[in-house]
């Protein structure tokens, strides 16, 4: 059991999703890109410009993605562990119900979850996040505590089976510790 899913959407962030997702397959793991249906996304690529005002997030396009699977399809006890990318996608598909059962069995099961950028808006949606520590986009601290989650503004927070990052930029924080635990639940044969 090498499978582990990449959660994406309409608008879902570029960078977000292709660092695991290659990062995955550099190490042995098949990456699983799950979706609402089983077609190409658009991604998007952003950036809050240092000639902005700081708070404002710049869109451009991104790359497109194909999803391997439809949320619907997933049956989560294949997989090792699961992804919550970034960008605008988290905003509408954390309301999918499918993709709300596939979450909670993550965080039920203690498998290895990550989450960075507007990701944690899927986890938060889903009651996972009650009393767990979280890194996120400072923009969506509200979503996070609202849910009753902890915002901490540091580029790696590990809180049990949750590892998570504020933005892309933090990416080469966070990634490698989730790496790490994946490989240590193939390693203990689950």
């Amino acid at each position: 059991m090498d499978k582990v899913l990449i959660v994406v959407g309409e608008a879902t962030e570029t960078v977000d999703t292709l660092y695991p997702y290659f990062r995955l397959q550099e190490v042995g793991f098949v990456p699983v890109v799950a979706g609402p249906e089983k077609r190409r996304y658009h991604m998007v690529m952003h950036e809050i410009p240092p000639d902005w005002d700081g708070h404002v997030t710049r869109e451009w396009a991104g790359y497109t993605i194909g999803a391997d699977i439809a949320f619907k399809d997933v049956e989560p006890e294949d997989y090792l562990g699961i992804f919550f990318s970034g960008g605008r996608a988290p905003e509408y598909i954390r309301y999918d119900e499918d993709l709300v059962r596939i979450t909670k069995h993550f965080f039920a099961t203690n498998k290895p979850v990550a989450s960075v950028c507007h990701g944690v808006e899927i986890p938060a949606y889903a009651g996972c996040i009650r009393g767990r520590r979280m890194a996120t986009v400072p923009k969506c601290r509200f979503d996070l505590e609202v849910c009753g989650g902890i915002f901490v503004n540091e580029p790696c927070v590990v809180d049990g089976n949750l590892v998570s990052g504020r933005t892309y930029h933090d990416h080469g924080h966070y990634v490698g510790v989730w790496i790490n635990m994946l490989n240590d639940l193939r390693s203990a044969g689950n």
